[in-house]
């Protein structure tokens, strides 16, 4: 099958990537000339478990091919995905223009009848407008698709290799065929293609976001909460999460959820909501959680100094907004590194693969170390922000002995208060006792 995918962003690249392994013939378009020359290199743009392999096995078989020249990929295929992104504009709401104007371009340039899908995450109702948009040139038929993502940063080409669904939004047979035939290879497992009509489809995207947002604000909460009554945390995650009405995912506390989708996602649902007069509070109010969230590291760290953070050096563990990935869109981090820049601290930070994103985002600002163990170095106080694995199990001696004093703030419950308590640190966690007379045995589990 012919296919373009328009946009070679985080989603477009994943999925015309995944698409060529498959055997599809792939072009990837994209108006920005450096990406489109790095990516024939096979330099990719974004840090993504395993997707270098597959760009450079599918480009060397020719079976992925990248261009600028937008027109001629859009008079190529039988099948175009929308791919480009969706910022949120000033007002929340997401911000369509790319969209819209790929939709001018496929209805200008298309040579065949075509499904047009869009993989972007869009409000309800765009499918409408990118029809519009397509029909006002288009000199043949066209169906709409709307196939929201579910790609998990770090894991997005297993994600998409290995589904637990798909979801098609389709009002023609044609499209239903095509689509079903396209994803075919990718649920022989038995996962199951959802077809639904195209609203529905928009809405489960965001639906899907909002709801997880909602589940990790909910736990950053309890967690407060926690600490005020002298609770902990993981016991109650473990006893909530074993219900299975409930189950165990995304009931970790942490610093705030970041990246490319929740943020936005939520913020876009909520503006949707409002100009429909159908407020949804409960997100509202997730929203204004994880911004709280977001500001207890430096509250706790403040809080152990015992005194202004105003020239001391505090060590960060982890930027990107969480494992796996070098993205560090509304990552926790930089509310953190802003926060201390602001209140005369100075910041030495690691990160295993999203140094590079932070030199572009803070400049000289922030001292970068080439280690973890290199970032504690004339530190005062060290904040761990990302899960990163490299970082479970470290040496804690060296740590004690190379920091100036002995804190380590934990924003990702990584380690054992006791244990830390017990080894000398002056140690504080999200939602559990750090002092010894507080700390409890673990729960467990009695059959």
């Amino acid at each position: 099958m012919n296919i373009s995918v328009i946009g070679t962003g985080y989603v477009g690249l994943v999925v015309g990537a995944c698409l060529a392994e498959t055997g599809n013939a792939v072009v990837c378009a994209d108006v920005d000339q450096a990406k489109i020359d790095g990516l024939k290199r096979n330099q990719l743009p974004i840090y993504e478990p395993g997707l270098a392999p597959l760009v450079e096995r599918n480009q060397q078989h020719s079976r992925l091919v990248f261009t600028s020249d937008v027109p001629a990929a859009i008079a190529s295929a039988s099948v175009i995905f929308i791919a480009v992104g969706t910022p949120p504009d000033e007002d929340g709401s997401a911000d369509l223009r790319h969209v819209l104007g790929v939709a001018d371009q496929i209805g200008r340039h298309m040579t065949r009848e075509l499904v047009v899908v869009t993989k972007s995450t869009v409000p309800v109702g765009t499918a409408a407008k990118v029809a519009a948009a397509v029909a006002r040139h288009a000199r043949h038929p066209f169906h709409l698709c709307s196939n929201p993502e579910f790609l998990k940063e770090g894991a997005a080409v297993d994600d998409f290799l290995k589904p637990d669904r798909v979801v098609l939004g389709v009002e023609s047979e044609q499209a239903r065929t095509v689509m079903g035939e396209l994803y075919s290879p990718f649920v022989r497992t038995g996962k199951p293609i959802i077809f639904m009509d195209i609203p529905s489809a928009e809405m489960t995207k965001y639906a899907a976001n909002a709801m997880l947002a909602t589940r990790i604000s909910f736990m950053n909460e309890i967690a407060s909460l926690c600490e005020r009554v002298g609770a902990n945390v993981d016991h109650v995650r473990k006893g909530i999460g074993s219900d299975p009405r409930i189950g165990a995912s995304f009931l970790f506390p942490g610093p705030g959820y970041g990246g490319s989708c929740f943020p936005k996602d939520v913020k876009a649902l909520i503006r949707t909501a409002e100009e429909c007069e159908a407020p949804l509070q409960v997100l509202e109010a997730v929203e204004q959680a994880n911004d709280r969230q977001k500001h207890r590291l430096f509250a706790k760290l403040e809080s152990a100094l015992d005194s202004s953070v105003r020239g001391l050096q505090i060590a960060i563990w982890g930027l990107a907004f969480k494992p796996q990935t070098d993205d560090m869109r509304e990552s926790p981090a930089l509310v953190l590194i802003e926060e201390l820049l602001a209140a005369g601290a100075r910041v030495r930070a690691h990160d295993p693969v999203a140094s590079h994103e932070a030199q572009r985002r803070l400049g000289q600002r922030v001292a970068l170390a080439e280690s973890n163990y290199d970032a504690l170095a004339g530190s005062d106080a060290l904040v761990v922000v990302t899960d990163w694995n490299e970082y479970r199990h470290p040496d804690f001696a060296r740590i004690k002995q190379t920091l100036r004093r002995p804190i380590l703030i934990d924003g990702r419950n990584l380690y054992d208060p006791q244990k830390m308590v017990e080894l000398g640190f002056h140690y504080d966690s999200v939602g559990r006792p750090a002092s010894p007379a507080a700390v409890r045995p673990a729960a467990t589990l009695v059959a």
